[in-house]
């Protein structure tokens, strides 16, 4: 690797990725340097433009390549680079499994720093492509133009689009023709939605200036039943809003709940919102093992249907339920592995943040007839105490499945005192999961590793843990 005399410092020459590392991100090191580089694949030779130095990295993207990796293959969607989603296309399934592997491997044995036993091999999704449940479009009345739309003279685009955000970029919107992550009717609404509103002159939204109406749009389908949930998002109210969902529901009468919200607050969460039930039900089905849950459009539901089958499975074998134990399901969502669990279990306790998605599990109970579960809503930390195990039991088997952030650190004190038997930890991000379960170490020891796939052609990975008590 050299620099040529007329290229700029933070250009960097004919270099060598090496390896993949955390986040999706390659590693190269260059003088004694440790770069960071993104949209590459190791073995790719590159010419690298440093966009970033921090104190002990510097950050890079390629601007030329000299020599393409044999781990390559050819991306399948016609957005790849372009789209911020799925920036894993560039490599062969069986490769992004064996970097995820390694990614939970290095990350448990360098931050966890715990005795671990052979961690078991990666479990692929059961789905490559059209695996995804739950997407979520935006509008915007100023599409981003790729190189060879700017370059093209030959037609003129329209700027209002209804697409995903590119890399990094939170108002710049491309206009996604088809998507390969949810299955139809998905893309065939999406861009009707999008045809009506430029044919009838709707104001596109545009969230630099928050002008605009037309906000964003969310759909769900569930893969077991079929069902289909549709929420339009708008800024504020305005008299073209039903004639769109009319029009919508006369194309897709099978759209089984159809829904808006107003919201013009800065940010688009609606989970403070009032979601108005246009058509249809308010919420759609989804079946598993015989059992069905409701999904609203506030409900938290594992995006990967399938795949949460298989994650749901392997957290009941690592439970190792023999229908006496007491079990409390933490961060429990709407419930469903407390559902999932329940038959093998003497009672199950269920506790989450929001409210809302305690009462979707409530609610799933009674669509079940499960009568052996309870749920309770609030902060982990706050309502973990030694008052609430006093009332409740303490648990024979404890599940685990926090948000990214990892548990708080009171909760896994809380988690020490408690002295479960056992633990079943499923996380998202084995980084914070080996964070915790450093400070489990002093009570637990972990009996079993299993990693799973829930999101081809991206970096993330879920990975479940049994810890018994030393």
């Amino acid at each position: 690797m050299r620099r040529a005399k007329n290229i700029p410092a933070e250009i960097l020459q004919n270099v060598r990725i090496t390896d993949m590392v955390a986040e999706g991100k390659c590693l190269v090191r260059v003088e004694n340097l440790v770069i960071f580089v993104g949209q590459v694949a190791p073995g790719d030779v590159v010419d690298l433009r440093v966009t970033r130095a921090k104190k002990n990295f510097l950050e890079a993207v390629p601007i030329k390549f000299h020599e393409l990796s044999p781990l390559r293959v050819e991306p399948f969607c016609q957005h790849f680079g372009t789209c911020g989603g799925c920036k894993w296309q560039h490599l062969g399934y069986d490769t992004q499994l064996r970097y995820k592997q390694q990614q939970v491997e290095d990350t448990l044995q360098r931050i966890g720093k715990v005795a671990l036993p052979e961690i078991a091999q990666i479990l692929p999704s059961p789905q490559r492509t059209y695996y995804r449940n739950k997407l979520e479009y935006t509008f915007s009345d100023n599409g981003w133009l790729t190189t060879e739309q700017i370059n093209d003279d030959t037609q003129a685009f329209d700027r209002n689009v209804l697409g995903f955000h590119t890399p990094a970029r939170f108002d710049k919107i491309i206009d996604v023709q088809h998507c390969h992550l949810q299955p139809e009717p998905s893309n065939e609404i999406r861009l009707f939605v999008r045809d009506y509103g430029r044919q009838h002159g709707l104001a596109f939204g545009n969230m630099v200036r928050q002008t605009g109406n037309l906000r964003n749009l969310i759909i769900r389908t569930a893969q077991s039943t079929g069902e289909v949930m549709v929420i339009l998002q708008c800024y504020r109210p305005d008299p073209s809003i039903e004639p769109l969902l009319d029009a919508l529901y006369a194309k897709y009468p099978g759209i089984t709940s159809l829904n808006y919200v107003l919201n013009d607050k800065g940010n688009e969460t609606f989970h403070d919102l009032e979601v108005i039930n246009y058509r249809g039900r308010p919420y759609i089905e989804e079946e598993m093992e015989g059992l069905r849950f409701r999904i609203g459009p506030k409900s938290f539901y594992q995006t990967n249907s399938e795949g949460a089958h298989q994650l749901y499975k392997i957290a009941r074998d690592f439970a190792a339920l023999q229908g006496h134990e007491l079990v409390y399901d933490l961060y429990t969502g709407t419930g469903t592995i407390a559902h999932f669990v329940a038959r093998q279990a003497r009672h199950v306790v269920g506790i989450e943040y929001v409210e809302q998605a305690v009462a979707d599990a409530r609610i799933n109970a009674k669509v079940n007839n499960i009568a052996n579960t309870e749920f309770f809503a609030g902060d982990m930390k706050d309502i973990l105490t030694a008052e609430f195990t006093a009332r409740h039991g303490r648990p024979d088997v404890l599940i685990t499945d926090p948000p990214r952030a990892g548990m708080h650190p009171d909760v896994v004190a809380r988690l020490l005192e408690l002295r479960a038997p056992r633990i079943v930890y499923i996380s998202c991000n084995p980084a914070t999961q080996a964070r915790d379960l450093e400070l489990l170490d002093s009570a637990y020891r972990v009996t079993r590793v299993q990693p799973v796939d829930m999101f081809p052609h991206t970096h993330h990975v879920e990975n479940v843990v049994a810890l018994e008590l030393k």
